[in-house]
């Protein structure tokens, strides 16, 4: 039983997971890594901000421009349950979450964002303009 256990999480047991674990804890904290990976790419005319947010539906992002700074957020819930059909759960890897972003993009044409979600990617395209309209919520098509 016990080698069942140990075989089945065998990485919990394993002293070198311990440092690698510790060790990118570190890294994400000072490095500012988050769970949004975002590229953000300007052309002559316009931006395009591509972000992953894998496991998010459509309806749990919220994206808007105010202040010449587009903000990007997202939430996902887990139900977080303390047995399976079966027993224990052994190990949850899963878990609610809540992520955001802001990127300073001035002049941008709201009349003209387009937003799309698939496969887990958010694309968004900001075309650029000279004058700036205060702010303006986005839709995802």
């Amino acid at each position: 039983m016990a080698n069942d256990v140990m075989n089945r999480n065998y990485d919990f047991f394993d002293p070198m997971n311990f440092f690698n674990e510790v060790g990118n804890l570190g890294r994400d904290m000072f490095s500012g890594d988050s769970s949004m990976k975002t590229d953000v790419v300007e052309h002559d005319k316009d931006y395009v901000v591509t972000a992953e947010l894998p496991g998010f539906k459509k309806d749990d992002i919220h994206v808007d421009y105010h202040d010449e700074t587009l903000r990007i957020s997202g939430k996902t819930e887990v139900n977080q349950s303390a047995k399976d059909d079966d027993g224990r759960i052994l190990r949850q890897e899963r878990r609610s979450q809540n992520v955001a972003r802001s990127f300073y993009l001035p002049g941008i044409d709201l009349k003209n964002v387009k937003a799309t979600y698939a496969d887990g990617i958010l694309t968004l395209t900001l075309p650029k303009q000279t004058e700036v309209d205060g702010s303006h919520e986005i839709s995802i098509d």
